[in-house]
């Protein structure tokens, strides 16, 4: 089965490992790792009966790592009683890392924490449930229980048994949709989490790496009250005179309280971000029309000239040539002056069938007609440029690689295109002047036999032509 693939990067002078010992102090890492995912396979329970075990196997990281799960549907519900060992601490793979997390991952890339492994002595057993009737199940190191997305340290994954007769199948995922989490200390050494003792409980080690965590993240700037809740939940889970059970409840509180403000904290930067963006690109629009309106005006200048030089056709032949070959220079000119607007804003060829603006696979949500929001942003600026040049026609054209059938891609070729005119149109450029059309895999721009070539055929482009523009 195609499952996360890893590279393991070595820089270790001892390579033996202790069992895991939660309240042990650790040290440096032994090594750094560093981890390249592809796309796995799911497994679909939808049509099971009754209960099917599982393997958990463990990925080079920690390749003697195993474990098995029993999935129960219990009327659409997905009961996980999962066991492991031969699992080694979660800090050999750096200081930030302080225990694993078992995910299911939904085929279109959705991430549901089932909960953390309580490891001793190498060993976990973890019982949960799900809502999803297909999956994948990874085990990956992270710096506390609470994370809302997978890292990518990937230790354990699922595999189907050998001889397995429930009725049950491996399925593609689209696991490049997976949000990854982004949990790595760029911090002072001051603002660091101190490293675990043997007085200190290991849920109170985990609410301090957690509250430095969303520190790192800009949580004490973007999410003030809740960091402030984190941090003084920390400080009362810091104070050993409120016995263990206590303090092991607040520091959980602590953690869950850290990891909300950290997420608050990204996705108010990420909005800010895109504030930021959109105000640069209307600023871009606005530019773009004042210099199409020169454009225009230097259109007008020609067409008069034409004119002219008509009347003046009796006079001198020579002169009707200079006149004609003056009108292409400026048709030219304006040519090239449109493509490097479009070219600034998307990867543009100027062709014998005019220019071409290329809208690569990435704009669309996955196996689907849906723009993504930055693509918007960039279709906005299309449609503006579009607007100031009068009697400019466009052929919206969509394109697939060969994965799936015939049918399948023209039809999601025909809807991307499709959609892409029906944005512009909304813009405000003339319906009329737009047409779209899909030609499923039947044009590739390169080989299939690649991911890269693939990527490069899954395309709309959208074909500028006009008497002004000389095509």
């Amino acid at each position: 089965m195609k499952a996360f693939k890893t590279l393991l990067c070595l820089t270790a002078l001892s390579a033996m490992q202790a069992p895991i010992q939660a309240e042990t102090p650790v040290q440096a890492p032994l090594y750094q790792v560093a981890i390249v995912q592809s796309p796995a396979k799911a497994i679909n329970y939808r049509n099971l009966k009754g209960f099917v075990m599982i393997d958990l196997k463990g990925t080079v990281l920690i390749p003697n790592a195993q474990g098995s799960a029993e999935i129960r549907n219990k009327a659409g519900t997905m009961s996980v009683k999962a066991r492991f060992e031969n699992l080694t601490p979660p800090s050999q793979f750096g200081r930030e890392y302080l225990t694993y997390v078992l995910w299911a991952i939904s085929p279109d890339g959705r991430a549901s924490n089932l909960g953390e492994l309580i490891v001793k002595n190498g060993k976990s057993n973890l019982k949960a449930t799900t809502p999803l009737q297909a999956m994948s199940l990874i085990v990956t190191a992270e710096p506390y229980f609470a994370v809302s997305q997978p890292g990518n340290v990937v230790v354990m994954e699922n595999a189907i048994r050998k001889g397995t007769t429930a009725k049950i199948e491996s399925i593609d995922a689209k696991y490049e949709l997976l949000a990854k989490g982004s949990y790595v200390l760029h911090m002072s050494q001051s603002d660091e989490a101190r490293p675990m003792d043997v007085k200190t409980p290991f849920v109170v080690t985990q609410a301090r790496n957690a509250v430095s965590i969303a520190k790192a993240a800009g949580a004490e700037t973007y999410a003030v009250a809740e960091f402030n809740n984190a941090q003084t939940l920390l400080g009362k889970a810091e104070n050993t005179k409120g016995g263990k059970k206590s303090r092991n409840m607040t520091a959980r509180e602590a953690v869950q309280s850290a990891e909300a403000s950290r997420l608050i904290a990204v996705k108010t930067q990420a909005e800010l971000a895109l504030g930021t963006e959109r105000r640069i690109s209307q600023d871009q629009i606005a530019n773009s029309k004042n210099k199409a309106s020169e454009a225009a005006k230097g259109q007008e200048a020609a067409e008069a000239a034409r004119t002219s030089a008509e009347i003046a056709k009796d006079k001198s032949d020579m002169e009707v040539k200079d006149v004609k070959l003056q009108a292409e220079k400026e048709k030219a000119a304006l040519r090239a002056q449109l493509f490097a607007q479009f070219n600034l804003i998307l990867q543009t060829r100027d062709t014998a069938r005019g220019l071409v603006v290329n809208m690569s696979d990435v704009l669309f949500r996955t196996g689907s007609n849906e723009l993504r929001p930055n693509v918007r942003e960039k279709l906005a600026k299309l449609a503006g440029i579009v607007l100031a040049y009068p009697g400019l026609k466009l052929e919206m054209e969509g394109h697939t690689d060969n994965v799936g059938g015939d049918s399948y891609n023209q039809d999601l070729s025909e809807k991307r295109a499709q959609t892409v005119r029906d944005y512009l149109v909304n813009q405000g450029v003339p319906s009329n002047s737009i047409v779209s059309r899909g030609f499923g895999k039947t044009q590739p721009m390169n080989s299939n036999a690649t991911a890269e070539g693939r990527q490069m055929n899954r395309r709309v482009e959208m074909v500028v032509t006009g008497e002004s523009i000389g095509s």
